[in-house]
């Protein structure tokens, strides 16, 4: 028995502001702001908040690799916008060796089509876990905690200690009633549900584009205005969540394949060679550095990539040329950049059977 997991959107927990900015543009009806009352559940996932407590708790809980040293918000962390403030991470399961690539923010991907730099985790993955032995077809937020997970070998580890502790137990019933089932998809359904609620909806630009004429400082103002019009970065961070969700050659110096790695069609491969997903900017002012590869430290070096054009011009999208922006014009882009900040209040709970996370 096949059955798919279509996207939905919980309920959004606790939200503050942490810039606000001052204007008066108004954006294209594609830029609007994401609205959760829009979204829906997917077929078999308990309509509940029960599932995103639930998915709270195993996003933080440490024993997700076999030495019980990291989890999921170890490269996402809430105190860096949900990235994790590294070039590229050191990963447990693979002996502490540094990650390939960067870990992006996890911000607003409740309607993305594909996650992962390379786009690996697409709609619509199979997989038959080995503990209920049905295939099931996953979302790309639901796809990519059932991978994560399995690529720890939770079966090994994770799995049986959530199974061992009674206070999960009851929240698996509550999530997943009535039975309340410990599985490898129930789990990796309730961290799904928890990443669904990080919603950034609230930032300057929001508000801005809401109608409220002063929510962005003049130089923001000045800097969205090059942003869609002399710096062309709507070319492709541009819709909800200021970006196509497609995958561009943007010239970083770099000798990883990209997309390109991912395709089997020989001519495709070219195409899409140094190529990489474009990244959302919500909270982008918060989740350096930058780049796939984390290679670029801070906004104002970005606007610098950018403004010459990129670094590698082999395969070089043409989206990409030099821009010859002024120091002031640099600046006012950077005000805007600034003004699309806005994160969800998370905090580590008390994680069932260990001592309270800080």
């Amino acid at each position: 028995m096949t059955f798919h997991i279509r996207p939905y959107f919980p309920t959004v927990i606790s939200l503050f502001i942490l810039t606000a900015l001052s204007a008066s543009i108004v954006f294209a009806d594609t830029s609007r702001t994401p609205v959760n009352d829009r979204m829906t559940w997917p077929e078999g996932t308990p309509r509940s908040d029960a599932a995103v407590d639930l998915g709270r708790h195993l996003f933080f809980d440490p024993r997700l690799v076999l030495s019980e040293d990291q989890s999921c918000a170890s490269c996402h962390s809430p105190h860096a916008a949900f990235a994790d403030s590294v070039a590229r991470d050191l990963t447990a399961h693979k002996d502490w060796g540094r990650a390939k690539r960067n870990s992006p923010t996890i911000y607003n991907l409740t309607d993305a089509p594909v996650v992962h730099w390379d786009g690996r985790t697409p709609a619509g993955q199979c997989f038959t876990p080995e503990d209920t032995n049905t295939e099931v077809c996953l979302e790309p937020l639901e796809s990519q905690a059932f991978k994560s997970m399995r690529s720890r070998k939770i079966y090994d580890g994770f799995l049986p200690k959530v199974k061992a502790e009674p206070a999960y137990q009851d929240m698996f019933k509550q999530a997943f009633p009535p039975n309340g089932e410990v599985t490898h998809l129930n789990m990796a359904l309730a961290i799904a549900a928890f990443e669904r609620s990080l919603v950034s909806n609230d930032s300057a630009y929001d508000r801005y584009i809401a109608g409220d004429p002063t929510a962005l400082s003049v130089e923001a103002r000045r800097g969205f205005e090059i942003y869609e019009g002399k710096g062309n970065c709507a070319a492709c961070h541009n819709g909800p969540n200021l970006t196509d969700w497609q995958f561009h050659n943007i010239g970083v110096d770099s000798d990883d394949e990209g997309r390109s790695a991912k395709i089997e069609d020989e001519d495709k491969k070219a195409e899409f060679r140094g190529a990489f997903k474009t990244p959302g900017l919500r909270n982008v002012a918060l989740t350096a550095p930058y780049m796939h590869d984390g290679s670029i430290g801070t906004l104002e070096k970005v606007v610098e990539f950018y403004d010459r054009g990129g670094d590698r011009h082999d395969n070089l999208s043409p989206l990409i040329e030099p821009l010859n922006l002024t120091d002031r014009e640099k600046w006012d882009l950077i005000a805007f950049l600034n003004a699309l900040t806005h994160t969800v209040g998370i905090e580590p709970p008390s994680i069932p059977g260990i001592a309270e996370i800080h």
